[in-house]
């Protein structure tokens, strides 16, 4: 059963980690002009002439770009830091890639420094890296089974949070101006600060201290808290069958693994789910979602609010998708969920191209987008 103890250690992750990781693809997106002119304002101070136009696309471009870039060494760096600190105690470590940051970007402007803005880009993509893998893997560990599928989708389901109040508080009203992006952007070490100050009571994952630590008591205690019954001897012997069947399979390099037989149809799955996933451009639509919208005919007042009313509509379908998962299964929902987002992409780039001869293909356009945000929350997310 769904425990306190359970639900709140699944939403303090998720807030404090995945949140994050929505947050920060999302947040400079309304903020571009402003952070433009502020790079282009500190080159000319510094060098008494404005900004060649190219290389102000490439230093924007970097601003972007690091953030995925760090999320790929922070994947990297997944396998030694949660065995040897612990699934807990990555997410603690964590937290300094992201309180850091925020504040390195939330003085910029006082620094009169973009260049910090582009290096707290990496480093907060190597918390999200981090983050992307440990939460699932720390809440996977601490579920009983049959909540695994709907406790799985919390972290997504967070990270379309985190993606919605970056575009609501970066609207032109709030925090989405020339004197408030700084504010914007370092507001997303308060989150990471509260999982600090709070994860620190909960327990660590039973399965990391009873199979890496080898301590039965520890994670025999950590089920008992997080059941919120005193009988867990079937658990435990569960996790000594697994340990017991992975030592005698031994581990497999990865030539091995791309070998072996009776892996091979589930290695080609796991490929292709995860490429369709990361290929699919989710974060670019979020990234440069404003632009997109104005490309499709949206006026500069209305844009902001049509790109928050997807990232509404993103939570919403993520959140309907905790409720189905059981029901009607993984494979219904990748299988919509991707043909959702096929079709969608093909018929908006037909869309763009002939909106300028063809009035009503612009309304056709925000359609798709939507169309398209709908299949990515309800399948490949």
């Amino acid at each position: 059963k769904m425990t306190l103890l359970l639900a709140l250690v699944a939403l303090v992750s998720a807030f404090g980690s995945s949140f994050q990781y929505g947050y920060n693809v999302s947040v400079i997106n309304s903020p571009d002009p402003y952070m433009r002119d502020f790079y282009n304002r500190t080159y000319l101070n510094r060098t008494g002439k404005p900004m060649d136009s190219n290389f102000q696309t490439l230093l924007w471009s970097l601003t972007v770009s690091m953030f995925p870039l760090g999320g790929f060494f922070g994947s990297l760096m997944v396998w030694p830091l949660v065995n040897n600190c612990g699934r807990k105690g990555t997410l603690l470590l964590n937290n300094l890639f992201s309180i850091v940051p925020a504040l390195l970007m939330g003085t910029s402007e006082l620094t009169k420094s973009f260049e910090v803005i582009i290096i707290s880009r990496a480093i907060i993509g190597i918390y999200a890296g981090l983050a992307s893998n440990v939460v699932p893997m720390f809440l996977g560990e601490i579920s009983p089974k049959n909540l695994r599928g709907a406790i799985g989708v919390i972290p997504q389901l967070f990270i379309t949070l985190g993606i919605l109040v970056a575009q609501i508080l970066g609207l032109n009203s709030i925090l989405g101006t020339a004197e408030g992006w700084p504010l914007l952007l370092g507001l997303t070490g308060i989150p990471s600060l509260i999982q600090l100050l709070i994860l620190p009571f909960f327990p660590e994952s039973p399965r990391y201290l009873l199979i890496q630590k080898g301590n039965e008591k520890q994670a025999r205690q950590a089920l008992q808290k997080l059941r919120g019954w005193y009988d867990v001897d079937n658990e435990i012997e569960e996790m000594r069958q697994e340990d017991r069947s992975e030592k005698e399979e031994g581990q497999f390099s990865v030539f091995s693994l791309c070998t072996f037989r009776g892996l091979r149809w589930q290695l080609i799955s796991i490929i292709v789910m995860m490429m369709g996933q990361q290929l699919s451009g989710i974060n670019g639509v979020f990234y440069y979602a404003n632009r997109i919208f104005q490309s499709a005919g949206v006026d500069d007042n209305s844009v902001q609010y049509v790109t928050v009313s997807i990232g509404a509509i993103n939570v919403v379908m993520t959140l309907l998708a905790v409720f189905i998962v059981e029901s009607l299964g993984r494979r219904i929902l990748l299988l919509a969920g991707f043909g959702l987002c096929c079709v969608s992409c093909a018929v908006l780039t037909v869309a763009l191209n002939l909106q300028t001869t063809v009035s009503w293909m612009s309304y056709l356009s925000i359609v798709c987008v939507i169309v398209y945000i709908i299949g990515h929350a309800i399948g490949a997310s």
